[in-house]
Parts: C-alpha cells; structure tokens; sequence
C-alpha cells in the first residue's frame, strides 16, 4: 500500500490532529533503537581528542547519557501526541569515529504498553546530541547534528530495521 493510500493516524475523519486511541491495541514488549551523529570541525576534534573528550563542563559522553536519558522519559511533554509510557530501560551508546571527526550516538528503548518507543529513542538521540553541541560549541560553531534516524523496532503489529 502506497503513503498516499494510507490515512494518517494522527488525524481524524475531518482532518483534524488527534491523540490515538491505543485502547483497543494489545500490550507487548516494545524497543526501538534510534541513532544521531555530531559531527566536528578538525580544529575541535583535535582539542576534544586531546581533552579526552571531557571540557570544563565535564565528561561529555556522561553528561549526554543523562541528558537523553531525561528526554526519554519526557517524550510526552514534548510530542504533542505521544502517548506517556512506562519506560523500562534506556541505555546509551555513545562512540566517537575519529577517521570522520564525529560521535556516534545511540540509544535503545524498552516498555510493555500498547503503543511504541520509537518517539522517545529518537528524543533520547536528539537532545543527547544537542547537548553534545551545547557542551563543545566553544570549540566552534560549525558543528553539526546528522542522521538522526530509527535503526530499529520490534513489537506490536510490525517490527523495522534498516541495515545499520
């Protein structure tokens, strides 16, 4: 079935957003994993390599962790229409790529419920790799945030993966 054919869940039978109903859905074990890369000028890679990627604000791998780690949880609060899930595990994997001049970042999520996490991985990445920008823009600004993408999801009615 083609995007064109497929309604969009989001909205009702006029068009309008809406919450969807999840109520009739059955509860299953739900991951999803979601990947972001923060990518670096040379002239910064070199300070941050040296420093052993800690800056005066602290270990920046840490602080990211705790960072997504709390966006995970939030998730609701920020996309309009997620549904508030009971989070049962989050972790982090947080890896530079040196012959790129980047950090990898990737977060794998976990709940029992009715609906997914696809939402909240890709939060945890996206606000780890802001803080990761946050943390290093005194090294320069000409950081940037790239492929933040899902990598993964299983449960519910279907599961996802994209060659990694």
């Amino acid at each position: 079935m083609e995007m064109k054919d497929r309604p969009l869940s989001h909205l009702d039978d006029k068009d309008r957003p809406r919450m969807v109903d999840v109520s009739g859905k059955e509860v299953t074990q739900r991951t999803a994993k979601a990947e972001a890369v923060v990518k670096f000028q040379p002239e910064a890679w070199e300070k941050l390599e040296a420093s052993g990627f800690t800056t005066s604000k602290g270990s920046i791998f840490d602080v990211a962790r705790i960072a997504g780690t709390m966006a995970v949880k939030q998730t609701a609060s920020l996309i309009p229409f997620c549904h508030t899930l009971p989070i049962d595990g989050c972790s982090f994997d947080i890896e530079p790529v040196n012959e790129e001049a980047a950090i990898q970042i990737r977060c794998d999520v976990r709940c029992t419920a009715k609906t997914g996490v696809e939402m909240e991985a890709m939060t945890g990445v996206s606000v780890a790799a802001l803080t990761l920008y946050d943390m290093t823009k005194s090294l320069g600004l000409g950081t940037s945030i790239t492929k933040v993408q899902l990598i993964k999801k299983t449960g519910g009615k279907s599961d996802y993966g994209r060659d990694q």
